[in-house]
């Protein structure tokens, strides 16, 4: 099953590490996109969540905020179900 998911990152930021080892020791293929580099999508995703930090990831158009193994493994197993 493929899923769509975009983690929203910066580069100092280790919780947005942990996401992406995290998708990645799932075997989990992702676009980052890093806010720092591209400011304009950290307005974007600002407008998107209504919330300042990041990690942000969208899964699916479901947004998880954080690191959140079980929101993140909720949302892909909610694709694989339908």
């Amino acid at each position: 099953m493929k899923h769509n998911v975009t983690v929203y990152t910066n580069t100092q930021c280790p919780v947005c590490r942990m996401v992406k080892d995290f998708l990645n020791d799932l075997d989990i293929p992702f676009n980052e996109i890093n806010v720092d580099i591209n400011p304009i999508a950290m307005i974007k995703l600002i407008v998107k969540t209504k919330r300042l930090t990041v990690p942000q990831t969208n899964i699916n158009g479901e947004w998880i905020s954080g690191f959140d193994p079980v929101g993140i493994l909720t949302a892909i197993n909610a694709k694989s179900e339908i």
